[in-house]
Parts: C-alpha cells; structure tokens; sequence
C-alpha cells in the first residue's frame, strides 16, 4: 500500500504503527518452514495454515469485520474496493466479499475457505457486483472498462491475462500488494482443491498458480510491500481463527516458492526459534472465541485450534467467570503429544444458553510446562425463537438463454440471517430440487437454465436454523413466467412417502396411474400445495385440464 497517507489521518497512521511495532511472530510458529524449498517449502505452510479455529457464521462477518477493517481512529469501514465512505456498526451498502471468488471451488460452502477471514473483506456492493467471479489483472485501458469507480476497474484484460475469463479486476495501485498477498495464501492453504474455474490457478499442489498469474502477482507484491494496515489485520485475524498469512510475515516467502529464490532453502532470518523450550503456539492470549447467535434452546459450537511444540505435560483447561456455566468443553486436559503433533487438536466448545442475552466465560489453559497460564474470552448471544413471515415471490426478470432474476418481498422488520431458495426443474414429468442460499439480497441469478426445461422456485428466510413457511410459488419458462396464482399447470413434485400438487385453480378428477397402466387412485379435486400420502413408485397423473401426462417417483 504505497498511498496510505492519502487514505489516512495522521493520527490514523500514528495509531496503525503503534499496533504494528508491537505486533510480534509468535515464537516458533514458523519453524517447521526451516530448510525447505519451492514445493516442500509450499506444502510446509499449507500444514501450517490449514487447520484453524472458523468463525461462529458466516452470516455474522460484520462483527467480526469490525475488528478487521475498520479505521483504528474512527468506526469508518476501510474496505479496499471504493471510496465510498460507510461506517460501522451498520453493514448497509456492504457486502460479504470473498476475494478469491468462492464459484472457483464450486460454491461449497462446508470447505473451510467458505470463512477464512484471510481471504474475506468488506466490499461496497456496487464494486462487488462489478468485479463477479473474474479474476485479478491489469485492464487494457485501450478499451472503455466495463466498470471504474477509481478503486475497483473492471474490463478486458492485457494481452497475455485473464486465462480465458471475459474481464479482469484489477484494484487501486494501494491494494494490489494486498490482493496478491492474499491471492498467495490462497493458492497455498487450499492447494489440495480441485478447482472449478482455473483462470488463475492449476490442479496440482505446486506451483498452483499458473505461469501469468505468478508473473502478476509477483509484480504487485515487489510494488506495493507489505502494509501497517495488513500487518495490524493479520493481527486481528491471528487472534479470531488462529492462523496467519505468513506471506505478511515474511513477504520474501513469494520468493522462494515462485520468484527469484526458487531453488534456495528458506531460513527464518530475524527469529531465533527456541530448542527444547515448550511453546504454545495457539491459540493465543485473550482471543475471542465467538460462538455466535442462536435462540433459546438451542447450542453452538465452535472448534478452537491447539498447536505447541516440546510441550512436557498435559495442558489443563477450566472454563471459569461469569456465565461459565453455559459454555462446556468435552475435557479438562489435553495429552502433551496431541498438542505437540503436526497435525495439533481441535478442542470443541459448545455454548447452550438457558436464558435470553448476551453471555461470556473464560477459558484456562495452563501447565504443558509452560510459564504462566494463557487465557481465551468466550462469547455468545441467545434471542427469543424467531417469528417468521411468509414471503411473497415475485416476478422473475432478465430471462435469457441460461439465466434468469428470481426475486422476492420481505418484512423489513424481521431479523434474519438469510434465504433459501428452492429451485425445482421439470423435465418430461420429472423434476429435480435444489436448494440455494441467499445472504443479504432479495433476489438470486439462476444460471443453468436449459432451453428444454421449465422451472418454478419458492423461498423460506431463515432465522437461526429455524425456516419461515414456503412462500408462492412462481414458474419460468423460455417463452415467459407463469406465476401459479395467474395460470393454470398442474405440477407434481414427488418425495419420500408421497406427492405434492401445485396449480393455480382447481383440477378435477386427477387419475393417479402406476407403470401397468392401471389407475390406483381418483381425486376428486386438487388445489394450490395440495399433499397426499402416497407408496413408493412411479406413476403418471392426468386431470380435466391436463390430458398429457405427468411422470412422477415417490421415494
């Protein structure tokens, strides 16, 4: 970041070097990097990385935002995709943005990176939308950029860049360091993927990166060094989910794995690492563990990564203070050589609240041969179980080829943590459901939109796990939309232990009939979201206004 002054206060800047001089490596984190190269050397920091304590939800990043990638001297987000001055607490005009765009591994969204805050920032929504899924390069200013709002350039990409994608972003001159940064932790705390889109990266564990994008990234990192804003965040990050970007720590890392010190062992120059000493690499003192939201009656838990080396005993653990009775931890110790091994120990903290309000404990972790003790802040909040409306599903827009817009109303007065979108498709009288989550918008773009099959989707918001009723239902064809409550289909959507109707006025005398041919039910009529019983099997449903038949499988 080589214009922070032109971002800053000088009190701002005052405030960021005093958090940066006494941010300090933890001592012996490192060592297992010593005397490795290139591929090792990456395989060494993706043993390092990989396994760290996630934060409660995804739904809650803001607040875990707030200690992230905030102005230190005000509550001003500093989010590094416009100039768009927005302040904390609200989120509104932000987004979610994971950096290295999660489409690339599938979506998943089970994998840890899903919420690896080393990769996730604040975005102003506008820029986020803009930027998609393409990936970091430099726009070819030849052509007018598709967008630019003088931090977040979006547009065809120089000759050479893009592996294949349409466009390119490509941020402000301050922040490429920090995206390439970023980008190298990625490519090397997840290089076990398979990846789904590879316009910057390769399946194999090493190099990762493909041959442009090591060239780009490389040059971002050489002109825009290490920051005071990145250093004091991977700070932060350090003490929510326990593990660093070590290309922050030590940027000639880069070097050694994809640049001019390939081939050359790497030696942690500025620590001396302690032999036989017993240390505590994580987690780290007076951390928060966050379990997060959740409503009365129910439990959460979060897992909290252990990692030492020469540690001579058993560690012991208490949870003691305030609420400490409604935080619990399966074991009072853990063994030395669990603690000490590559691979460490996930110890599982479980927050049941037995009344509504915020609550807070602390956990005791001393002996292992250690001096001193260490402690770790634990948190949570219970609320009321949710009341949930019914959404109204609207009209679908942007109908193309592949895609369409689904879109859907809300109660601005509920809380609640996202949607589910149920997406059916129809085929030849079967169908296929998914279900799609939805943070923070009230409509999703549907990709995969076959020419020969028509669709229909309803929507749930959700509330700590809990699901507010289906909404309507509306349908989608190539030739227009169909809501149910304007036309008249009749759809049947099997599942397990029976079938349901859905149509937009009554039909009558619906003849059920099995693969012989022989009818085994009559209804008289059916009506909007009518459900029935029904055994397992397949069967074709005809009605007075449907005379081609519908295939459906009861599971």
């Amino acid at each position: 970041m080589k214009r922070l002054s032109q971002r800053l206060t000088a009190t701002a800047l005052a405030a960021i070097v005093a958090v940066s001089l006494f941010a300090e490596i933890p001592q012996g984190y490192y060592a297992s990097l010593n005397g490795k190269s290139e591929g090792t050397l990456k395989t060494a920091i993706f043993n390092l990385v990989r396994n760290f304590t996630q934060i409660s939800s995804y739904y809650a990043l803001p607040s875990y935002f707030a200690r992230t990638d905030v102005y230190p001297d005000s509550n001003r987000w500093w989010e590094m995709y416009s100039d768009t001055i927005l302040y904390a607490p609200s989120f509104s005009g932000l987004n979610r943005e994971h950096s290295f765009p999660k489409s690339w591994w599938g979506g998943s969204t089970s994998i840890p990176a899903y919420v690896d805050l080393n990769h996730l920032y604040p975005s102003e929504m506008k820029a986020n939308s803009a930027k998609n899924f393409y990936p970091l390069g430099e726009v070819n200013r030849s052509y007018k950029p598709a967008f630019d709002n003088g931090v977040t350039t979006v547009g065809y990409p120089v000759s050479g860049q893009g592996g294949g994608a349409k466009y390119v972003f490509e941020p402000a001159d301050e922040y490429k360091g920090d995206f390439a940064r970023t980008y190298f932790y990625m490519a090397t705390a997840y290089q076990d993927q398979t990846w789904k889109y590879t316009f910057m990266v390769s399946q194999n564990l090493y190099p990762t990166l493909n041959s442009w994008s090591v060239d780009l990234l490389l040059k971002w990192h050489r002109e825009d060094p290490v920051s005071e804003k990145e250093t004091a965040r991977n700070e932060a990050v350090y003490k929510i989910q326990n593990n660093r970007n070590p290309f922050i720590d030590y940027p000639q890392l880069a070097e050694y794995i994809w640049g001019n010190k390939k081939g050359s062992v790497f030696d942690e120059a500025t620590e001396e690492i302690p032999v036989g000493d017993p240390t505590l690499i994580t987690p780290v003192q007076d951390m928060v563990l966050d379990l997060g939201e959740v409503a009365i009656g129910q439990s959460a838990t979060s897992r909290l990564y252990f990692k030492g080396e020469n540690l001579t005993a058993p560690l012991s653990l208490l949870i003691y203070r305030d609420n400490s009775d409604m935080f619990s931890i399966p074991t009072s110790s853990i063994a030395a050589a669990l603690v000490n091994s590559d691979d460490g120990y996930w110890l599982n903290v479980t927050y049941t609240p037995t009344a509504i309000g915020e609550h807070s404990s602390r956990l005791l972790i001393k002996d292992g041969g250690l001096s001193g003790s260490r402690g770790i802040e634990l948190r949570g909040e219970c609320f009321e179980v949710p009341t949930l409306s019914t959404l109204t599903a609207t009209a679908t827009t942007n109908i193309t080829s592949d895609s369409y817009v689904a879109n859907w109303e809300a109660p601005e007065d509920e809380s609640i943590d996202g949607y589910v979108l149920t997406r059916t498709m129809y085929l030849d009288g079967a169908c296929t459901t998914e279900e799609l989550e939805v943070v923070g918008e009230n409509s999703l773009t549907i990709s995969g939109f076959d020419a020969y099959v028509s669709e229909s989707y309803s929507v749930q918001s959700v509330r700590f796990g809990y699901r507010s009723p289906m909404s309507n239902v509306i349908f989608v064809s190539h030739s227009g939309i169909t809501d149910v409550n304007a036309d008249q289909p009749l759809v049947v959507i099997g599942y397990e232990g029976g079938m349901r109707f859905e149509c937009s006025a009554l039909h009558h005398n619906v003849h059920i009939i099995d693969t012989r041919g022989c009818t085994v039910a009559v209804l008289p009529t059916v009506d909007k979201s009518t459900d029935i019983d029904f055994p397992q099997g397949i069967y074709l449903v005809t009605s007075d206004r449907m005379h081609r038949p519908a295939k459906v499988i009861v599971r």
